[in-house]
C-alpha cells in the first residue's frame, strides 16, 4: 500500500508492479481481497496475516505504546468475511490498549506492531492467536478464525514518558515487555 491510492507488489519473477486505484475505497477493498486470498491459499493458517489498508503517519508502534483504536471484527466463514461479532466503529468510545500488556488477544498484539497513527490494517487471526478452543459464548464459536479491520486513532509512545532526571525512559531498550504495570496516560476502561 502506497500513498495516493497506489499499491505495489512483486510477482513470482521478482518484477515490481504498481496499480493505481480510482478511489481510496477501491484500493482498500482490493487490499482486503488480497489478504483473504493469501489466507485461502495457505494450507494452514499458523500465524497472523496482516495487510495494510492505509499507512498512516509518524512512527510505527511497538510494545509498551498505548493506542486508541476503532475496529470491526468478523468471523472468517466460507473462505471470506462472515458475520460481524464485534465493532466499536459507530460508538462514541474507542478501544484503549497498551501493546504488550496481554489485555487483548495475541493476534492483535502481533498484528498491530508497526502500525502508525491514522493507519488502517486488515488482520486475519487463526484460532490459536484468538479465542482458541474456548471461543466467546454467544459471539465467537470455538476454533474460529477471526478477521479484524483496525484503525489507530491515537498513539502515546512509551518513550514519550520521561524519567525524573529528565532523561527519556523507553521500554524499547529491553527485549521483553516489563511485567510491572505503568501509567500509560489513558484511563482504564
Amino acid at each position: 500500500v502506497q500513498p495516493n491510492n497506489y499499491s505495489t507488489f512483486y510477482d513470482d519473477q521478482r518484477q515490481n508492479w504498481s496499480i493505481m486505484f480510482e478511489s481510496e475505497k477501491a484500493a482498500v477493498d482490493f487490499s482486503k481481497q488480497v489478504c483473504i486470498a493469501k489466507c485461502n491459499s495457505s494450507p494452514a493458517l499458523d500465524s497472523v496475516l496482516c495487510q495494510d489498508l492505509l499507512l498512516g503517519e509518524g512512527q510505527g508502534v511497538e510494545g509498551g505504546d498505548s493506542l486508541e483504536v476503532a475496529y470491526t471484527g468478523w468471523l472468517f466463514q466460507n473462505n471470506g468475511l462472515g458475520q460481524v461479532f464485534d465493532s466499536n466503529v459507530n460508538k462514541d468510545k474507542l478501544l484503549r490498549l497498551k501493546l504488550g500488556s496481554g489485555k487483548v488477544i495475541k493476534g492483535w498484539e502481533e498484528g498491530m506492531l508497526g502500525m502508525r497513527k491514522g493507519g488502517r490494517r486488515f488482520l486475519i487471526i487463526p484460532p490459536a492467536w484468538a479465542y482458541g478452543t474456548q471461543g466467546v459464548a454467544g459471539r465467537v464459536p470455538p476454533d474460529s478464525t477471526l478477521v479484524f479491520e483496525v484503525e489507530v486513532r491515537r498513539v502515546k509512545l512509551a518513550k514519550e514518558c520521561s524519567g525524573s532526571d529528565g532523561l527519556s525512559v523507553s521500554s524499547r531498550d529491553s527485549p521483553a515487555p516489563s511485567p510491572v504495570p505503568s501509567s500509560d496516560g489513558f484511563s482504564s476502561d
